[in-house]
């Protein structure tokens, strides 16, 4: 299928958040409950449309576990030349071990380093990546708001201190999961309109396609104007 534009999408958050579970719901429509720990990166495409314009996105879901720093420079290499990442935390706190939670406040407190270190990892992607690229954090598990650990309005704090977008998803149920690529999907239109992308430059994470709206989304009707990925 012909598409106007390719873009590169990163899917980055701590081990467990549910990363590789949103991407499968995008991708296959479906959720998959027991899913072994990504160590590295897995890889989904699927075609969406955004302004009426075909658009194929390939996502790059990265993720290292506990003791597999190994493997970061690894992941850190997909980073490159991504125009769109979700930034994934998980909103609820969970128990790890058998048994009920006896120290509520203590487990709360482990779930919520997820959201903790978002700040990180939008640093780690900013300095590896495009520090233009459009970013959407994500939490994640919206159906299991009877367990939550951060509320909604931390979660949009968040995402408005760092100029970034925001929602709240459940792979399992599917709430908006597809709105969560779709919306990083428009962001980089906007990029590319306000010329802050240049989709002639490959490196910025967009390929132009053989679609019918080629070229149409240059500011003065014409694209690569710019030179470069920032502008």
């Amino acid at each position: 299928m012909s598409y106007d534009y390719l873009f590169k999408y990163i899917i980055i958050g701590d081990t467990g958040v549910g990363k590789s579970c949103l991407l499968l719901q995008f991708t296959d429509k479906r959720f998959q409950p027991v899913h072994d720990l990504t160590i590295g990166v897995e890889f989904g495409a699927r075609m969406v449309t955004v302004d009426g314009r075909p658009i194929k996105l390939q996502i790059w879901d990265t993720s290292v576990s506990a003791g597999q720093e190994s493997f970061r420079s690894i992941t850190r290499s997909y980073y490159r030349g991504a125009a769109g990442a979700l930034l994934v935390y998980d909103i609820t706190s969970s128990c790890t071990f058998e048994g009920s939670c006896t120290e509520l406040q203590v487990v709360n407190l482990i779930r919520r380093e997820t959201f903790n270190h978002l700040a990180s990892w939008l640093e780690d992607a900013r300095q590896h990546a495009n520090p233009n690229m459009a970013v959407t954090v994500i939490g994640n598990k919206c159906d299991l708001s009877q367990r939550r650990a951060v509320s909604k309005e931390e979660g949009e704090q968040f995402a408005k201190d760092y100029g970034l977008s925001f929602l709240e998803t459940s792979a399992r149920t599917s709430q908006n999961a597809e709105e969560a690529f779709i919306m990083t999907a428009a962001k980089i239109v906007q990029n590319i309109q306000e010329g802050i992308f240049d989709p002639s430059n490959e490196s910025c994470g967009i390929k132009i396609g053989y679609g019918r709206g080629q070229g149409t989304l240059g500011t003065s009707g014409t694209v690569g104007q710019t030179g470069g990925c920032c502008g």
